[in-house]
């Protein structure tokens, strides 16, 4: 049976990365068939589903949801722009910062989907390719994303596993190493498309008449839906302190905003990504079924005789293969089938380092390529929708070169601090 799950949840990998079919259907029938042939039992199956991440993407979901029509997101990168002046590079540096904030503290995929129309209006008002300002804002959020709890999936599936990693130590241990990426990153693509980002001086004085702030001015309820957002980024800031779980963080926030936000409660509970938190279940399940063939023993086992007990080794296996694992494929079901290699690596003494490493790893690689995480797939989709398709090389010429830059600075970082 060993083998039925290895090939089964192999396929499965394939099958998204090459997306031969929506990922959450890969998922669900890779689940079913671990089910159906015996790899896991029902009982097991559902065990092996982690609840609580569910929990956070879910409240989370309904938040961001709620919180977009205020326009507070549109006037962050309308302001940015207004403050570049037009500057390409200014341009870009601000860009990058607004959407590196916004996956902090919402998370990538809704940043990308929130921030990327916005810029293409902002491409179409100063003649600007929209490409080069899309492509910098997807590296952006991946890298922003990084620096807590709530940031990035990958992030999600850590600190829901591990209760010891509190939502501060996600901001202590990641948020300086990210800033620090993200700034090197973003000058370095500012750099790169200085000659092909020229806005026509009319052009610039047009964005500078625009009211960032009328979205807000307009919309209804919006100081009560941006006290439920604070206060709830504030509770994650604070749930070690007293004691609640980020997951019940997040769903007593969404709750609350339900209550103060949602006149119709199906339609603001239609606009949650139902079919992502179905994803996770199926690849929670496919993943349960790989640890109880004792699959991810056999491959903790192997690295840790590649590393022969070295800590230093042990980080930077775990930072490198978990960047070229979510290059590869989607850094989601990486990242869940890691987990357990990493749990397995670190025995029963508690190891935060790897953890970083397995964070930043996960979280970086998902620049390399287009299909490496959830919010390059959405933005490159939304690219081609409007006409400006971005190819699969195009993207990797650009994304390779910095998840390597980013993974030296992880390398440093985790040498100095964590090993």
């Amino acid at each position: 049976m060993e083998a039925v799950a290895t090939l089964v949840f192999v396929v499965a990998l394939i099958a998204i990365a090459f997306d031969w079919a929506h990922r959450t259907k890969i998922a669900l029938g890779g689940a079913a068939i671990m089910v159906v042939v015996g790899i896991i039992d029902e009982e097991h199956a559902i065990e092996a589903i982690d609840w609580p991440t569910i929990g956070l993407l879910t409240g989370m979901m309904i938040i961001v949801a709620l919180s977009e029509p205020t326009g507070i997101f549109t006037y962050l990168a309308l302001r940015a722009t207004q403050l570049s002046r037009g500057n390409p590079v200014a341009l870009v540096l601000l860009l990058a910062f607004v959407t590196g904030f916004l996956s902090a503290f919402l998370d990538n995929l809704t940043s990308i989907l929130l921030v990327v129309p916005i810029t293409l209006l902002i491409a179409d008002i100063l003649r600007l390719p929209p490409v080069p300002l899309v492509i910098v804002q997807i590296l952006a959020s991946n890298i922003g994303g990084t620096a807590t709890l709530i940031g990035d999936p990958p992030n999600i599936l850590i600190g829901a596993s591990q209760p010891e990693l509190s939502f501060m130590d996600f901001i202590v241990n990641l948020a300086p190493v990210s800033f620090v990426t993200l700034l090197v990153v973003s000058g370095l693509l500012a750099f790169i498309h200085r000659g092909s980002l020229r806005a026509d001086p009319e052009r610039r004085k047009e964005i500078a008449s625009l009211d960032p702030a009328r979205d807000m001015r307009e919309a209804k309820n919006v100081k009560r839906i941006l006290a439920v957002l604070v206060g709830t980024i504030v509770a994650f800031f604070a749930h070690s302190a007293i004691g609640v779980e980020p997951a019940v963080v997040a769903m007593v926030g969404a709750t609350v905003m339900l209550f103060v936000a949602a006149d119709d409660i199906d339609d603001a509970l239609g606009r949650v990504q139902w079919a992502t938190l179905l994803f996770f279940i199926g690849l929670f399940v496919m993943v349960g079924g790989l640890v109880e063939q004792g699959v991810i023993a056999d491959i903790a086992d192997r690295l840790a005789s590649v590393t022969e007990g070295s800590a230093t080794a042990e980080a930077m296996v775990v930072l490198w293969s978990a960047a070229a694992g979510s290059a590869l494929v989607d850094n989601i079901p990486f990242t869940t089938a890691m987990i357990p290699v990493v749990e397995e690596i670190q025995g029963g003494e508690f190891d935060d380092g790897l953890w970083w490493a397995l964070a930043l790893g996960a979280c970086y690689g998902g620049n390399a390529t287009m299909i490496a995480a959830a919010a390059n797939v959405a933005a490159t989709g939304i690219l081609d929708r409007t006409g400006n398709p971005v190819s699969f090389l195009r993207f990797l010429a650009i994304g390779l070169p910095m998840t390597i830059v980013s993974l030296l600075i992880a390398t440093v970082y985790i040498l100095l601090f964590h090993v």
